[in-house]
This record gives C-alpha cells, sequence and structure tokens, in this order.
C-alpha cells in the first residue's frame, strides 16, 4: 500500500451534501463556513495543518484561509466559495495553493472568489437578509467581522448542528474510507503484537504505529495514540508512553490512523511477553465476552443507553463472579458500584473525527436511535488500579479495553474491524 494514491470522495457527493444542507436553511438567510486557522506550535513554527471537520465535509478542500458562504433568497440559493489568492513569493516558502481559477473548475459552486474579497461581498450577501448561520465555536475575531455586516440580522443559529447531523449517516463513499483506515491500523496492530516482545518501551510501541501509518498511506494518527502498560491502562487517556516494558503485564494499546480524514479508533489488550496469565486471562476473557454480545445486539432501532445499560449489568455480573465486587448485581447496578471498574461509556460515532460531534438527542431531546449507516465503537473495559485493596490481589494493576468500529447496517450490523486479532489464542504466541 505504500505510495498509494488517496481515495478520494468525488465532487458530486460534496454538492449533494451542500444541497442538502441548504434545504435546511430558511428563506432570506445567509450561512458561512471557515476553514480551520493555522495554530501556532512555537514561536514561529506550526502544527501540521487540519482541516475544519464541518467545512471539510461540505467541500473536500484541506487549504487554509477558504469560506464557504451559501445565501438563500425566496426562490434560490447560491453558493459561493473563498479561496488564497496565488502568490509565487508565498507559494515558495509554504507550498502551491489552488488558486481561484483552479478552484472554479473543481467545486461546483456558483462562483468563486478572492479570499480578500470577503468582507466586501459579505456587506452585499447580508443586505435585506434576516437569519446568520455560522458555527457558534468560531473564534471572536471572525463573529466580530460577521456583525459587522448582520446589522439587520434577526436571527443567528448555529450551521454546525444540521451538518453534525447530516454526518450521523455515512455514506458507501465515507464507509469505504473508514475501511482503508481499518486495513492500515490493522497492519500497526499486528505488527506491534509480533514485536512486542522485542521491545523496551513504550514509546517504541508507539514509534511502530505511526511509522506504520505513515508509511502505508495515511496521514498522520487519527488521535494521540495510547500505549500503557501494567497500572498506566488504569489512566484511560494516558499518553505519556514513556515507561519501561515488563514482563507478565498487560499493554492496552488504543490507536487508530486517520485517512482521507477519515478516522479509526482500535483498542486491543495484549501480553508483553505473549502469554497472559491466569488472572489476565480471567478478565481479558469477561471483557471479550460483554464486547461480543453487546455487538451482537447491534441493529437499527436499538438504543446507545439500552447497549450502556447491558454492558454495565454483564460486567459487574462478572466482576461478582470474579469476587472483585461482592453482593446483587441489582443492589451493585443500582449504587453504581461497577462505575469503580468501568467508569466509561460503551462507545461514541465516530467518522471525520474520531469522536464524531454528530448528536446523540433529536431536537425534543428524545435519543436518537440507531440507523443503517452510523458507524460506532464498541469498547468496554475493566481497570483495577495496583492500589485497590478492595479487589483481589491478583488482579490489581490490570487494565483492559477493547475496543471495535461497527457499522449499522439495514437489518444488523458488521464489525469493520473485525479482522484485527483479540482472541486469547491469536494474541499468545
Amino acid at each position: 500500500m505504500a505510495g498509494k494514491e488517496l481515495q478520494m470522495i468525488e465532487e458530486q457527493e460534496y454538492k449533494k451534501r451542500r444541497k442538502v444542507f441548504t434545504k435546511k436553511l430558511q428563506e432570506n438567510s445567509v450561512a458561512i463556513l471557515f476553514s480551520a486557522e493555522a495554530k501556532t506550535r512555537s514561536n514561529d513554527t506550526e502544527y501540521p495543518y487540519r482541516q475544519n471537520s464541518n467545512f471539510y465535509y461540505m467541500s473536500g478542500f484541506t487549504e487554509d484561509k477558504t469560506v464557504l458562504v451559501f445565501v438563500k433568497g425566496a426562490k434560490k440559493t447560491k453558493s459561493y466559495l473563498f479561496v488564497y489568492k496565488k502568490d509565487k513569493t508565498e507559494e515558495l516558502w509554504n507550498g502551491k495553493r489552488l488558486g481561484v481559477l483552479q478552484a472554479k473548475k473543481r467545486f461546483d459552486v456558483d462562483a468563486v472568489f478572492e479570499y480578500s474579497e470577503l468582507a466586501s461581498k459579505l456587506k452585499i450577501f447580508l443586505e435585506g437578509k434576516h437569519t446568520l448561520y455560522y458555527d457558534f465555536k468560531l473564534d471572536y475575531s471572525k463573529v466580530k467581522l460577521l456583525k459587522r455586516y448582520a446589522k439587520n440580522i434577526d436571527t443567528f443559529k448555529n450551521a454546525a448542528k444540521p451538518i453534525q447531523k447530516m454526518r450521523l449517516i455515512k455514506s458507501q463513499a465515507e464507509i469505504a474510507t473508514i475501511k482503508e483506515a481499518l486495513k492500515i491500523t490493522k497492519k500497526a496492530h499486528h505488527i506491534a503484537m509480533k514485536k512486542v516482545k522485542k521491545l523496551h518501551y513504550e514509546y517504541e510501541l508507539q514509534a511502530e504505529f505511526e511509522y506504520i501509518f505513515r508509511k502505508n498511506g495515511a496521514q498522520s494518527d487519527a488521535y494521540s495514540s495510547i500505549v500503557a502498560s501494567g497500572n498506566n491502562a488504569n489512566t484511560l487517556h494516558y499518553i505519556n508512553n514513556n515507561a519501561k516494558l515488563q514482563k507478565n503485564e498487560l499493554i492496552l494499546i488504543d490507536a487508530g490512523c486517520e485517512y482521507n480524514y477519515y478516522a479509526s479508533d482500535i483498542t486491543r489488550t495484549i501480553p508483553s511477553q505473549g502469554v497472559f496469565t491466569k488472572a489476565q486471562k480471567e478478565l481479558y476473557q469477561l471483557v471479550l465476552d460483554v464486547q461480543k454480545e453487546i455487538i451482537a445486539l447491534i441493529k437499527p432501532g436499538v438504543m446507545r443507553t439500552n447497549l450502556q445499560k447491558k454492558a454495565e449489568e454483564l460486567l459487574c455480573r462478572g466482576l461478582v463472579q470474579l469476587g472483585i465486587l461482592e453482593g446483587s448485581v441489582k443492589k451493585l447496578l443500582k449504587k453504581n458500584a461497577h462505575k469503580k471498574y468501568y467508569p466509561h461509556g460503551i462507545g461514541h460515532w465516530m467518522g471525520i473525527d474520531v469522536h464524531d460531534e454528530s448528536p446523540y438527542k433529536d431536537k425534543k431531546g428524545k435519543e436518537i436511535p440507531l440507523q443503517a449507516g452510523m458507524v460506532l465503537t464498541i469498547e468496554p473495559g475493566i481497570y483495577i488500579d495496583k492500589d485497590d485493596r478492595n479487589a483481589p490481589k491478583r488482579y490489581r494493576g490490570i487494565g483492559i479495553r477493547i475496543e471495535d468500529d461497527i457499522l449499522v447496517t439495514k437489518k444488523a450490523y458488521k464489525n469493520l474491524s473485525k479482522k484485527i486479532k483479540k482472541e486469547i489464542k491469536e494474541l499468545e504466541f
């Protein structure tokens, strides 16, 4: 896969998204979407640029200093794209720009202008309009610019909301892109499993992942990789990744790549020396069994909260059977005693963002049931701190999470990451 060209979603799909979006706008309104700003890392150096997710979803354009504007009248809607100008001197330092002429050829919008024309055009676009849509997370300087020309605007609405709702259901092209991300992530996890016995530090494992991601065409990791050995796994968002690997420990690896702006999100927990201890095996099998049972429940119409409730019940029952919790499962659940060992949710939406900002509830506050085309993670876990004297000694210092990426289909589900090893017999060598 090395050197492979990125799979690209066609302009027609972006055009279709823009059409759906504009249908959601009120008449006599303007909607404006800004690209992400470049961010300073230190002094005069910057972080690698990453486009705003909603802007990318609506355009597929990855340059900064870019704006997408929709002007909706009583009978028709027009779309305008503003792009940064071509400048040979600047391109010498910072790379090529698409420019207005090429943008006109690439994007199916009504007109393309230079970014420097935004203020003057906004004044015209907003004249006589009553509603302005923009992302409410927009930085103050841009909000100030908008409101300078929005004197007659009666209503301000969050442009991000309808886009985030659209992002709930993935197209075939989006699903194909996520699958491509998972192919690379699978390769990285499997290489890490093979090499772990020869490595000495968590960061060496992290380096293996990042190398495989980039070598195989992924632009980056989808989030900061977690490589948590031993008791470090009991810190849910552990990203130091600098501890020495020890014998007979488990290593929780939560790592996935981003491919063409779409995420993968996979967690596997592996033995440092290729063999589980008896206690590790007991806890691991419990988490794995729960994960399989929850995944099997997925189909359209199911509520995520019911998956959460069932996962908590199954994990609590297992913790009682292993002697980690004592008492009636029903009473323990009522007291939330199990949350000490399983404090997080069963999963989340995934797509352009690893935690997609799509809604979990509708406008009336009712939970949105699973629907065909949704992609979510399923990730039960058990975390027992080394200093937890209430737990049997053999289980202390063990943290386990197993996470897969699931597509809801018309009748049930498809585990998009099922080929990434997770059975005990597959992880022992």
